[in-house]
């Protein structure tokens, strides 16, 4: 016992007590701010392979967007990436990040369903389900139920199996070899549930978009309840996508 207390005398908290507050550290990129400085747009678009940088006005779709920060780098008097990682949305284009707008992204309110806040407000189970993703979401999903972030004192759970499960997380861009195991993933999950998708690749494919490998048939299909942009996803994201979800009442 005195061993335990040495510990956390020396140590602290190894918890993060308000993960809605909390400043990330290090060279975290997160929501960009574009301004109204006149830049040579053709060369800006050019710079993007994903082609998440459109111009006139010029936009960054945060869906696309691998976060490499190439665009700030050529040009940092037109974009800069903050450290906010509040980057969950309940509609797609909620990721479109304009020029000369500087606001929160945010869930829209009369988009969440009413059992939604009702029977998972204080309590939600999730499968997450990798399909064909490379590990890096994965890892930080892992990371959300950690003694740091600890998001199970939200009462928010990953569990094993999708007949536990209130709803599935997507990562990955969903290869051909995973559509069908998605959808088997999802009709064993009891109703309701709900529908996350977790990071660049899942939300859009990424650099793998339009590739023939990939089947994304499954997401014309269903609802999408949270889409949380990242590459990959910051735990802190994750979690406060999670949480504004389940809580918000309309």
């Amino acid at each position: 016992m005195l061993n335990n207390l040495k510990i956390m005398y020396h140590q602290g908290k190894q918890f993060i007590p308000n993960v809605t507050t909390v400043e990330v550290p290090g060279i975290f990129r997160g929501r960009p701010i574009i301004s109204n400085v006149k830049i040579n747009e053709d060369e800006l678009v050019n710079i993007c392979p994903l082609h998440a940088i459109t111009k006139n006005p010029v936009s960054i779709d945060l869906g696309k967007c691998t976060f490499c920060g190439e665009c700030a780098f050529a040009f940092p008097d037109k974009i800069k990436f903050t450290k906010d990682y509040k980057l969950a949305t309940n509609e797609r284009n909620g990721l479109i990040v304009v020029e000369g707008q500087d606001k929160p992204i945010d869930l829209n309110p009369k988009l969440i369903r009413k059992e939604i806040h009702k029977l998972f407000g204080g309590s939600l189970k999730l499968r997450q389900v990798s399909a064909a993703g490379d590990n890096s979401c994965e890892w930080e999903l892992n990371a959300a139920g950690n003694v740091q972030f600890d998001m199970g004192r939200f009462g928010v759970e990953f569990v094993a199996s999708p007949r536990h499960a209130d709803g599935i997380v997507i990562t990955g861009p969903i290869s051909e070899n995973m559509a069908e195991p998605l959808q088997i993933c999802y009709d064993a999950t009891p109703d309701p549930k709900i529908i996350i998708l977790a990071g660049t690749d899942a939300i859009s494919g990424g650099i793998f978009n339009g590739s023939s490998a990939l089947n994304r048939s499954f997401l014309d299909n269903y609802k999408i309840d949270l889409f949380i942009a990242g590459n990959p996803v910051h735990p802190l994201s994750f979690i406060n996508g999670i949480l504004h979800l389940i809580k918000m009442r309309k």
